[in-house]
C-alpha cells in the first residue's frame, strides 16, 4: 500500500480520533489553567512542572493507599502548591516570571527524579495502582464508529471537555471573570476601583496549578499507569503553545489542543507503517511549530501579562 493509501486507512480508524481526545485532555486542562493565569497578568510557563509533580504524587499516593480519589486529590493539591510558589515569586517578590517558571520546571524535574529513586528505585512503580475510570455511555457506545470514538472515554476526558465552556463562561460572563480580565489588562485601574490585584492573581495562578496537576494525574494514572522521570515530555510547553495558538481564549485553546492531540495520535497510528520513526516521533512537535509560525497570525496577549505590579506604585 502506498503512503496515501496508508494515510487514508489510518484516517478511517476510530482509534485515531479516540486517541485525539485522550491525548488532548491533559493539554486542555493545562492550557485552560494557562489562559486563566495569563488573563490575570501572570505568565505561567511552569505548567510542565506542575503536571510532572501532579503525575508523580498521584502515583505515590495511589501506590500507598490504592484510593483513586485520594490519589487524584493529591495531584491536584500538589499542582496548586507548586503554583503558589510560582505565585509568591512572581506576584509578591516581583521576580521575572519566565525565570520563575523555568525554575519551577527544573525544581519539579529534580524533585520527582529524587523522590522516584527514594520510593521506587528497587521495585519500580507498582503495577497494581488504581486507574481513573472510563465512562461508558450505552446508547452512544453501540453506534458504529462514533461509539468507538466517544462511547468509552476516560472520566478526565469528559471533565476536560466540560471545563472548556465553563472556563469561557467564567472569564466572559461572570463578575469575577471581568475582574480577572481587568487585572490582566490594566491592574492600576482595577486597583483604583478596589479590586485586589494580588488576590486575583494568586487565585488564577493557583487555579492553573490545580488544573495542571489533574492533567498530570491523568497522564500517570490513565495513560501510562506508572511514573517515569520526565514523563510529561514537554506536554506543559505544548499546552502553553496551545494557549497562545488559541489567543488566550478557552475555546481557541481547546481547538489547538485537539490539533496537537491529533498529532500525537497520528504519530502512534503511523508506527509500523513504513514511515520514518524519527518523523513519527516528531509529529506533535512539528505541528506545534507549524501552527505557531504559520497559522496564529497576530496573537495579542493581555496588556499587563508578565508585568509585575506593586500596590501603591
Amino acid at each position: 500500500m502506498d503512503a496515501i493509501g496508508t494515510l487514508v486507512s489510518i484516517f478511517a480508524r476510530p482509534d485515531l480520533w479516540a486517541g485525539t481526545l485522550r491525548f488532548a485532555a491533559p493539554l486542555t486542562l493545562a492550557a485552560l489553567g494557562g489562559v486563566i493565569s495569563e488573563r490575570s497578568g501572570v505568565v505561567n510557563i511552569a505548567m510542565e512542572g506542575m503536571m510532572l509533580v501532579g503525575a508523580f504524587f498521584s502515583v505515590l499516593v495511589a501506590a500507598a493507599t490504592h484510593d483513586i480519589v485520594l490519589a487524584t486529590l493529591s495531584s491536584v493539591l500538589c499542582g496548586g502548591l507548586i503554583a503558589a510558589v510560582h505565585g509568591v515569586a512572581s506576584i509578591h517578590l516581583r521576580a521575572n516570571q519566565i525565570v520563575s517558571g523555568m525554575a519551577i520546571n527544573l525544581l519539579a524535574l529534580g524533585l520527582t527524579s529524587f523522590l522516584m529513586f527514594r520510593f521506587f528505585a528497587t521495585t519500580g512503580t507498582p503495577s497494581d495502582i488504581p486507574a481513573l475510570p472510563d465512562v461508558k455511555i450505552p446508547v452512544i457506545y453501540d453506534i458504529p464508529f462514533v461509539g468507538a470514538v466517544i462511547g468509552d472515554q476516560n472520566l478526565v476526558v469528559w471533565l476536560s471537555i466540560l471545563a472548556v465552556p465553563l472556563a469561557w463562561w467564567f472569564l466572559f460572563r461572570t463578575r469575577l471573570g471581568l475582574r480577572i480580565r481587568a487585572v490582566g489588562e490594566h491592574p492600576r485601574a482595577a486597583d483604583t476601583l478596589g479590586i485586589s490585584v494580588y488576590r486575583i492573581r494568586y487565585l488564577c495562578v493557583i487555579l492553573s496549578g490545580l488544573l495542571s496537576g489533574l492533567g498530570g494525574a491523568y497522564l500517570s494514572l490513565s495513560v501510562a499507569h506508572s511514573f517515569s522521570d520526565n514523563m510529561t515530555s514537554g506536554a506543559g510547553f505544548i499546552a502553553l503553545a496551545a494557549m497562545i495558538f488559541g489567543k488566550w481564549n478557552p475555546i481557541g485553546a481547546f481547538l489547538a489542543c485537539l490539533l496537537f492531540g491529533f498529532g500525537q495520535s497520528l504519530g502512534i497510528n503511523l508506527q509500523g507503517t513504513g514511515f520514518p520513526d524519527q518523523l513519527v516521533a516528531a509529529t506533535p512537535y512539528v505541528l506545534t511549530v507549524v501552527a505557531l509560525a504559520g497559522f496564529v497570525g497576530r496573537a495579542v496577549a493581555p496588556a499587563a501579562d508578565g508585568v509585575p505590579y506593586e500596590v501603591g506604585e
